[in-house]
């Protein structure tokens, strides 16, 4: 059974919460969630799953407890939350941009608005997926910090940057300065193609390895349970 580039990164994205315990997970976007969803039937039985209104869920969406309001909030100021957003750009420590491209006075495209990234990122784990990996994307400086990064996170007592990951491999922080590192890449990937679809120096270890492969379980739960239908495949084109 020869996994698809799609579905190394499911099991990239689900390996952020591994042995998570129960904290609650707030995936954005299709290969995050199926990634929460997988970590939760597999090695995080006891991650918190939500519909992103009032309720606890399964990983089939049937409802299996109530998260009021209050409680949320709890989660997301306690460090006990970890999400997993989008970025369209993020640079070299970490700091996130999804509001706008150019100069925020005089913008040359309007994005989503800062949002509650600088709750999330100050407040709970916050990793991010990336399905293009590019110059455009991962940028020596960002247009506008909205989830905060490494370098302006100072005294934040739940701030952290589990991992980034692309459709090209995951990257971490777990160096001196907290610039972001290579820690994988996807079967198929090369150094150099990571390095070209990227705009900053990237620290890159002198021995790299392959994101791990997905077990003939987890992928029996991919293809059979979670995603039927291979939409999965439609975010990296792959």
């Amino acid at each position: 059974m020869t996994a698809t580039r799609s579905e190394y990164c499911v099991i990239a994205c689900a390996e952020a919460w591994r042995d998570a315990g129960e904290i609650l997970a707030s995936p954005m976007g299709l290969i995050p969630s199926v990634g929460a969803r997988l970590a939760r039937l597999t090695f995080s039985p006891d991650l918190l799953l939500t519909d992103g209104e009032a309720l606890l869920v399964r990983p089939d969406g049937t409802p299996e407890g109530w998260l009021p309001y209050r409680q949320h909030l709890a989660l997301v100021t306690g460090g006990r939350r970890h999400v997993m957003m989008g970025a369209s750009q993020i640079d070299r420590y970490g700091n996130q941009n999804i509001s706008c491209i150019g100069d925020w006075a005089r913008p040359k495209r309007q994005l989503l608005g800062v949002r509650g990234a600088p709750v999330n990122t100050l407040n709970n784990p916050t990793s991010y997926w990336v399905p293009r990996h590019s110059r455009r994307v991962f940028v020596e400086k960002v247009d506008m910090v909205c989830g905060v990064g490494y370098d302006h996170a100072a005294g934040a007592r739940f701030h952290r940057i589990p991992r980034v990951v692309s459709d090209l491999g995951v990257f971490d922080f777990a160096t001196p300065d907290h610039s972001m590192r290579l820690a994988s890449l996807h079967p198929g990937v090369t150094v150099d193609q990571v390095r070209e679809a990227t705009g900053f120096d990237l620290v890159v270890p002198d021995e790299v390895p392959y994101t791990r492969e997905p077990t003939a379980r987890e992928l029996e739960l991919i293809r059979e349970v979670l995603d039927p239908a291979g939409t999965r495949a439609r975010e990296v084109g792959a």
